[in-house]
């Protein structure tokens, strides 16, 4: 059974009047794969380096296992860090990079070669010992720092922005890597990145970030089918958002009209945002649509035309569809109850979390 293997207890950072982190409240259990996702300058980094130890928070605790470490050095923290830039020693071969920790540590010779062999065995580099850097692809010199750190045998690692370097198809081949060899390992990965698609791929829960705080938390399809606010919908996906008003539960008012949808929880007539995600919307005739809209503009993504339109508010809508549309025609756009999904406006997230098991038990 899984336990909490890290928490921060109201971490707060500041440089001077800055303040990068305000009051982080995390968990973060063993054995499984989470991401800090959000945009540059949000906090995620800096958690990762409290957690790590290369820096002082200025007021909360960090725990592992339990145990207060903020007063614990980084090297004697039970995690490991694979850096952005990878942080490889040029001069030493693919061996020597691998095992600088354990020599460090003074472990055998024996003990070296065979936790050295084992790493790079589990990165899928065997063979690869004698090996200068230089002659290592942007993939492979990301598994030797991924085969140095788990040589140490962290409980936790972390990851910095690991796949940031690649070009668009080894990114992506190298995050089928991480999430297998996470898996095959066991072992608490802690990842950053800026990539929502990526997030969503990896993770088997995701802490979105922005402005210091955790905006919201939960794993890849609640924060894509419930973001609680504007910023977590806007930022994770594509979204349609419009303002409305909750009628009643399950009722909400937009564009004019009144839908049904599969919200509750809020006072009648109480001003909202409303989220359509682009592939819930259908093109249909104008006599068959719950909304109608001007086609505007249309790229053909390979799988998908990203259709952008417009209602009779000036509202803009996004669709992506599998059949072309005809630019300054007006269609019909349909959508199931299901689809809407309704945002309070400024609600926390223990509000909303609150608010969904109310009705969820109904």
């Amino acid at each position: 059974m899984s336990h909490t293997i890290i928490e921060l207890q109201h971490v707060s950072k500041r440089y001077g009047d800055t303040v990068v982190l305000k009051d982080i409240n995390i968990e973060i259990e063993q054995g499984k794969f989470y991401t800090l996702l959000g945009p540059s300058g949000s906090g995620k980094t800096t958690i990762l380096r409290a957690i790590a130890g290369f820096l002082e928070v200025s007021e909360g605790d960090v725990l592992f296992d339990g145990q207060r470490i903020n007063d614990v050095p980084a090297n004697e923290r039970k995690v490991n860090t694979v850096f952005q830039d990878y942080a490889l020693f040029p001069h030493m071969n693919v061996f020597e990079n691998v095992a600088y920790g354990l020599r460090i540590q003074k472990k055998p010779k024996k003990a070296v070669a065979q936790r050295v062999e084992s790493a790079l065995k589990m990165v899928r580099l065997e063979g690869y010992g004698d090996r200068e850097i230089s002659e290592l692809s942007g993939g492979q010199q990301q598994r030797v720092a991924i085969a140095r750190a788990i040589v140490l045998e962290p409980a936790v690692l972390l990851l910095d922005e690991p796949l940031s370097a690649l070009d668009a198809k080894l990114r992506k081949d190298m995050q089928y890597e991480l999430r297998e060899l996470q898996q095959r390992l066991g072992i608490t990965f802690l990842f950053v990145t800026h990539d929502q698609e990526e997030a969503l791929a990896l993770s088997d829960e995701i802490f979105v970030m922005n402005d210091g705080e955790v905006q919201q938390s939960g794993t890849p399809v609640d924060i894509y089918d419930e973001p609680i606010n504007h910023f977590v919908a806007d930022f994770i996906g594509e979204s349609n958002i419009v303002a409305g008003h909750m009628i009643a539960d399950y009722q909400v008012e937009f564009n004019g009209k009144t839908f049904e949808c599969a919200d509750a929880g809020m006072r009648p007539n109480e001003p909202v945002e409303v989220v359509l995600r682009p592939e819930d919307l259908d093109i249909t005739s104008t006599d068959a649509g719950k909304v109608q809209v001007k086609v505007d503009t249309q790229l053909f993504r390979g799988d998908y035309y990203e259709i952008v339109a417009y209602d009779r508010l000036n509202n803009e809508w996004l669709i992506h569809s599998t059949n072309p549309a005809v630019d300054g025609d007006t269609v019909g756009l349909t959508f199931d109850a299901e689809d809407i999904h309704v945002m309070r406006l400024n609600e926390s997230e223990e509000d909303f979390d609150a608010r969904l098991e109310s009705y969820e038990g109904e």
